[in-house]
């Protein structure tokens, strides 16, 4: 699903998903949590790992404590491998 400006997702509890900025772009996300959890410190950990101040090792280790499990996905890895050509 490709969305633009302004649109929103609802993302229904317990469905995998991923998402990415559209290759050579960037993009602002606002995430809303309902019910809320705490789950600052989980986007705060990704980005130390993206800045390689921690490792992803540490994702998975907090996959309980941030109820965020992550799953294979064959289309993913298509995905990402389209858009690197």
């Amino acid at each position: 699903m490709t969305l633009n400006e302004g649109d929103f997702l609802l993302v229904p509890p317990h469905t995998p998903h991923a998402f990415a900025a559209a290759p050579g772009s960037t993009a602002d996300v606002l995430f809303t949590f309902t019910p809320g959890m705490p789950r600052f410190d989980y986007l705060r950990l990704l980005g130390r790992v993206m800045r390689g101040e921690a490792s992803p090792q540490e994702i998975k280790d907090s996959s309980e404590l941030y109820d965020n499990h992550y799953v294979d996905s064959p289309l993913w890895h298509a995905t990402l491998e389209t858009a690197a050509d």
